[in-house]
């Protein structure tokens, strides 16, 4: 039960007149604390929307995962003219690409040289021409060791995959990612130079005059001095895209950029 303090030296009236201002007091701090209470409401409110409006704009702008095709995990680059060339990045890929991927009909280019990759033109029942021929000798030499050693040229040979055996000579030994060669091989001189481009905001790399013809923009990279990690970045602000994505078609060793488009 509420007290009522009253003072004696006032009259009855006077005392109620002081308990009524209280309660006017009271009564304005109560409705003000009401009016802050909803504008607080209010603005909350508001944020919850914008919010809303955050989070759906996100969901729009926020790129779909793009599916990886089955041979993104070699090397890769369509020739100028459509075919679909692969290649090694280390022993084990080297392995995998001969004995799974390689059917009658493809050609097959490799390097005498320790370290070098394998690369497979897949026919796909169509007659390979010179110029696809050309691209994948200049993409097995430029992701060889001789790029590395800062090699301007190297000595490419081809042959067909039933020319590969693992059955190796009495006495000798077949490394992994290694294969022996059986019968006649041919040679093509490629110049070890590699372009980095982009198209429908996919990272492409490989021989020059393929992505040249399969880019919207591109980069054109020669040995040099430059960390991959730096030579990355340049291209990113060149081409747009992923740096990882990039880096995954800079051959190991040192490289600058000679020529962007």
């Amino acid at each position: 039960m509420a007290r009522i303090t009253i003072d004696i030296k006032k009259s009855i009236e006077q005392n109620a007149a002081v308990y009524f201002e209280k309660a006017k007091k009271s009564r304005k701090k109560l409705e003000g604390a009401k009016k802050a209470f909803e504008k607080s409401q209010d603005k909350l409110i508001l944020l919850n929307e914008k919010k809303k409006k955050i989070v759906s704009s996100e969901k729009i702008t926020e790129k779909p995962v793009r599916k990886k095709e089955w041979y993104e995990k070699f090397r890769w680059f369509l020739s100028s003219e459509g075919f679909l060339c692969i290649g090694g990045r280390d022993a084990t890929t080297n392995d995998i690409i001969i004995k799974k991927h390689a059917d009658k009909n493809d050609i097959v280019f490799h390097t005498d040289m320790a370290g070098s990759p394998f690369f497979v033109i897949k026919a796909n029942n169509s007659k390979i021409s010179q110029k696809t021929m050309e691209e994948a000798a200049q993409a097995t030499a430029s992701y060889s060791r001789a790029w590395r050693l800062g090699l301007s040229s190297l000595e490419v040979f081809y042959v067909k995959p039933e020319q590969l055996t693992k059955k190796a000579n009495s006495g000798e030994y077949i490394a992994k990612g290694a294969f022996m060669v059986v019968g006649k091989t041919n040679y093509i001189h490629p110049v070890l130079e590699i372009a980095v481009g982009i198209k429908d905001n996919v990272i492409i790399g490989g021989p020059v005059n393929a992505i040249k013809t399969n880019s919207e923009k591109f980069v054109i990279i020669k040995q040099g001095k430059e960390k991959t990690s730096e030579i990355a970045k340049k291209i990113k602000k060149i081409i747009g895209g992923s740096i990882d994505e990039i880096t995954l078609f800079i051959p190991a060793g040192g490289s600058r950029i000679q020529k962007t488009k």
